[in-house]
């Protein structure tokens, strides 16, 4: 990994995410892009500062992730290589600074990988580590998106008050980074968001906005949303349509709201009015 500087951070949060295996709907990475871009407003004049990039050379096999040609506007061309970049984003506005790790999922050697990342998590006196993932699920789009958070080890979980995380079977990089964390003793959870499997081919903004609200809910902070609602809203919309053009994947769609409306409905009140309320509040403190 190539350090290009270690900045000097408030209580800084490192939040990871990577395409592929763990980016359905490119949601975790679509949060990340939003965490990076949403402050570049000249209202917040904040500005990401490139800290680190990896090897591309040592973790990537170019067979399976391939770089990309583009043109530009003065028609020369030019390639992007898949790898993972480091940012640090400072939030004078927030108890906060972040760390942000946007990147590929890596290819090859894993723990190196990991034990580089972490290091540097180390150096930068990170006090929390958030990934943020999507998978596919049987849900529908048209009820919010459900996002779970929790923890690698019992003892993490219950002091950041997440579930156990119980999953058992494959997993990706960002399970290798939990039990990196567990391991050295630095705090960390995962936040995954459920992508309806039937519209899971293009971005979903909506899941991206249900992550980073997630996020705020958990540090207790406001983050500014930007276009991100409208694009959720949009994406919504078109999903409906798509589905209403064919008979059997609309009666699929209507199953799965009926069945997701019986299941939240012991829900409905209590702890998700509450996180609500809170995040409303939080927004109308900062007008």
């Amino acid at each position: 990994m190539e350090i290009l500087q270690i900045p000097n951070l408030r209580s800084p949060v490192m939040v990871i995410a990577f395409s592929g295996w763990n980016d359905a709907g490119e949601a975790a990475t679509g949060a990340a892009s939003h965490l990076l871009g949403t402050w570049t407003d000249p209202e917040f004049d904040v500005v990401p500062e490139l800290i680190a990039e990896v090897d591309i050379e040592e973790f990537y096999d170019f067979q399976v992730n391939r770089p990309l040609v583009y043109i530009d506007d003065s028609s020369i061309r030019n390639l992007t290589w898949p790898g993972t970049q480091i940012y640090a984003l400072q939030t004078p506005e927030l108890p906060c600074d972040f760390i942000v790790v946007r990147g590929v999922e890596p290819s090859m050697k894993w723990k190196t990988f990991t034990s580089e990342l972490l290091d540097l998590a180390d150096d930068c006196e990170v006090d929390l580590i958030i990934t943020l993932g999507s998978m596919l699920a049987d849900t529908p789009h048209t009820r919010p998106i459900t996002v779970s958070g929790s923890g690698a080890h019992p003892d993490i979980a219950k002091r950041l008050g997440v579930e156990i995380s119980k999953y058992e079977g494959p997993t990706g990089i960002l399970g290798v980074i939990q039990d990196g964390c567990v391991k050295r003793g630095i705090d960390a959870i995962s936040l995954w968001a459920a992508i309806p499997h039937y519209a899971s081919n293009s971005p979903s903004p909506k899941a991206s906005l249900a992550l980073i609200n997630a996020l705020e809910d958990f540090l207790e902070i406001e983050i500014p949303q930007g276009n991100l609602p409208d694009e959720a809203a949009d994406w919504e919309r078109e999903v409906t349509e798509l589905a209403k053009e064919d008979s059997e994947v609309a009666e699929y769609v209507k199953a799965l709201e009926e069945s997701k409306d019986a299941s939240d409905l012991p829900e409905a009140t209590g702890e998700s009015i509450a996180k609500e309320l809170e995040r409303f509040l939080r927004r109308q403190n900062e007008k």
